[in-house]
């Protein structure tokens, strides 16, 4: 992935030099403005196959954004260049597969506006709805973790991995520090429907 102008590798074989994660304590997801406001959470059928995800909903953040098809450039796994849509990774699980990882990233903005901007506010039990072409999901949140740049890198065979159970995979920056973001959120979602 690339934030910042530094490269993430999205090739679970690649891995970086060791850093750290670590977890943060959830802050109230109604202290900052979310990208787009979600009123409610979409009526839709639910989904019984695998399919193309159009649009997510995190309604603990209040946010809803269009999702758009994304591939690996390089091995470095880039959101979509509008910071209001959400990038999932085709070359991975669709929303809904039994094994594999669906992963999806956006960018944070410091100043507001990214689709993904508080996405580590999240906490475990918070739920994440993905409309398909093949119907809604929800998802239930396991964990949320805090990466250092490199750290992502080491574990992403982890993040990554195709041969895990069915599960959502979200991805964006951290930790801005006034010019750069020095982490990665990384939430870890199972399929609760």
């Amino acid at each position: 992935m690339e934030y910042g102008g530094k490269s993430v590798a999205a090739d679970p074989a690649i891995h970086g030099s060791p850093s750290q994660s670590v977890s943060r304590p959830s802050a109230s997801p109604h202290s900052r403005p979310p990208a787009e406001r979600a009123s409610k959470v979409p009526v839709v059928k639910p989904a019984t196959a695998p399919g193309r995800p159009e649009r997510i909903t995190v309604p603990q953040l209040g946010m809803s954004a269009r999702v758009i098809g994304i591939r690996s450039d390089g091995g470095a796994l880039n959101p979509p260049s509008n910071p209001r849509e959400v990038g999932w990774w085709s070359e991975g699980a669709k929303p809904g597969a039994k094994k594999g990882s669906a992963v999806m990233t956006a960018h944070t903005v410091h100043t507001g506006g990214g689709a993904f901007d508080h996405l580590e506010d999240l906490s475990a039990g918070d739920s994440v709805i993905i409309l398909t072409d093949k119907g809604n999901l929800r998802y239930e949140v396991d964990w949320v973790r805090i990466y250092r740049k490199q750290s992502l890198a080491k574990h992403a065979a982890e993040v990554f991995d195709q041969s895990v159970p069915g599960r959502l995979v979200l991805i964006t920056c951290d930790d801005w520090n006034g010019s750069v973001y020095l982490s990665n959120a990384v939430v870890v979602a199972h399929r609760a429907d």
